[in-house]
């Protein structure tokens, strides 16, 4: 019988968007470990980044509660997952902030109301997909499901910043978590256990408003890798995945670099391992090529 989860998919997630091979390989990965997402009808932006800088505490908080609200509604049952991790603290912080907070519950749902919406208040926490493959599935089954091991391949797990803090794995290092190191040996790959860059920041969206203070961030994240020896990063955030693969080029010009690192979701990783092709893994549509896991993928 199937783990069945609400799901939230995220603006990063939809075609042609930052995320997207993430989403493609998620579906795959869920395939083969039963785990079934039911999404969210007519769902909306959580508010991320632009909420904060523009739009005020009231309505970037009903936004997410209005996700919450629909969720409760159409799958009381389940648990609200989400693959972003702007997505996942955007809902999380959604829940506690109304729940400790009468006045500001009151005033969202006074928002909500004008669209025939009331949030109750889910008294489960949302959660990261992550969460969901330790904590519900674990690191036994997703051994167990590996068709086509990943061996000889070397993956620098890069955990980030919003996976990571404030509220992180139960039971992880804040410094060193080590559940993406653990899903690439469940994966059959080889861990690189002590890579000192997996919690640090890539500078998101500075990225754009400020690119030589990301890109420094990055070329240091990227530089790491290469000096442990990876063939590979690994990560489970949209923004993250983009800032390191994307912008090799321009750090490359900037720095004298000379970076070809693939940069992939954990999703990715673990579809490969379960015997699904390059394509069901959305490998086609890396800028940077990880060609080992595309050789495996198509033995």
């Amino acid at each position: 019988m199937a783990n069945e989860y609400s799901f939230y998919p995220g603006c990063s997630s939809q075609k042609g968007a930052s995320g997207s091979n993430q989403m493609v390989s998620n579906d795959t990965m869920c395939e083969e470990l039963d785990i079934k997402l039911n999404e969210i009808e007519d769902w909306n932006c959580c508010g991320a980044s632009v909420g904060y800088s523009g739009g005020g505490e009231l309505s970037r908080l009903a936004l997410s509660a209005r996700n919450l609200a629909i969720s409760e509604e159409k799958h009381p049952e389940q648990d609200l997952i989400a693959t972003c991790p702007a997505c996942w603290l955007a809902t999380r912080e959604t829940q506690e902030r109304l729940h400790d907070d009468p006045q500001m519950m009151s005033d969202a749902n006074k928002a909500l109301a004008e669209i025939g919406v009331k949030y109750q208040g889910v008294k489960k926490p949302a959660r990261h997909m992550t969460e969901v493959l330790v904590e519900d599935i674990g690191f036994d089954k997703l051994a167990e499901t590996v068709k086509k091991p990943l061996e000889g391949i070397k993956i620098a797990g890069y955990v980030g910043c919003q996976s990571n803090r404030p509220y992180g794995i139960a039971g992880e290092s804040f410094e060193n978590p080590l559940y993406l190191d653990k899903m690439a040996e469940a994966a059959g790959a080889d861990a690189i256990g002590d890579y000192e860059k997996k919690v640090s920041c890539c500078g998101g969206a500075l990225m754009f408003s400020e690119p030589e203070k990301s890109q420094a961030l990055v070329k240091d994240i990227i530089e790491s890798a290469y000096d442990h020896g990876a063939d590979m990063i690994m990560t489970p955030c949209a923004m993250c995945q983009m800032n390191v693969e994307a912008y090799q080029g321009d750090i490359n010009d900037k720095f004298g670099t000379k970076f070809d690192m693939p940069v992939v979701f954990y999703s990715q990783v673990l579809s490969v391992a379960y015997g699904r092709s390059a394509k069901d893994a959305a490998l086609n549509g890396q800028l940077i090529k990880p060609k080992k896991l595309i050789e495996l993928a198509e033995k």
